[in-house]
């Protein structure tokens, strides 16, 4: 909410300043009348509208930083809870004994390739692949690949937080 505020102030501000400067350029070209102002005014008017516009491009690098801080912090926060669920895949694939070649092939197949993909990035046929998904699925009492995926997700939305709460203390 302070983000709308900060970026709605620095509109305002630019545009109230945009306003008097397009304004003071018309009316010397256009015939609307105005009445005549003091040097003084007029000065201080123009100055007050400078330092607006200066303001703006301050609260606008201000917030344009803010943001490319925020940004990096989502990205880390990312990159950690990343690491966190490969911890958790690794913790399933020990306890469900997978091989190494049948951990890469639930690797692959969580991660939506298809059998025919998963085969060509391994350089084995299609049938050793679907052996070894049929093993995966067997040793983690699943019966498809959405089964599965759908184990790793209760995984982290469990009731008792206790996943969620090490997850979160990774990406703090």
């Amino acid at each position: 909410m302070t983000r709308l505020w900060t970026v709605l102030a620095i509109l305002i501000v630019q545009v109230v300043s945009a306003f008097f400067f397009v304004s003071d350029i018309l009316s010397s070209y256009l015939p609307i009348w105005s009445g005549p102002i003091a040097w003084e005014y007029r000065e201080l008017m123009e100055v007050g509208a400078a330092l607006g516009l200066v303001l703006g491009v301050v609260l606008g690098a201000w917030a344009l930083w803010r943001s490319h801080i925020e940004r990096h912090q989502a990205e880390e926060r990312l990159r950690r809870a990343s690491g966190a669920f490969m911890d958790l895949l690794d913790e399933r694939f020990s306890e469900w004994g997978l091989t190494k070649a049948e951990a890469d092939v639930a690797l692959f197949a969580i991660k939506g390739l298809s059998t025919a993909e998963i085969a060509g990035l391994r350089q084995t046929s299609e049938g050793t692949v679907k052996a070894q998904t049929n093993a995966i699925y067997r040793k983690a009492g699943v019966t498809g690949r959405s089964q599965l995926l759908s184990l790793f997700i209760e995984d982290l939305m469990r009731d008792d937080g206790a996943l969620r709460v090490k997850l979160a203390q990774s990406a703090a």
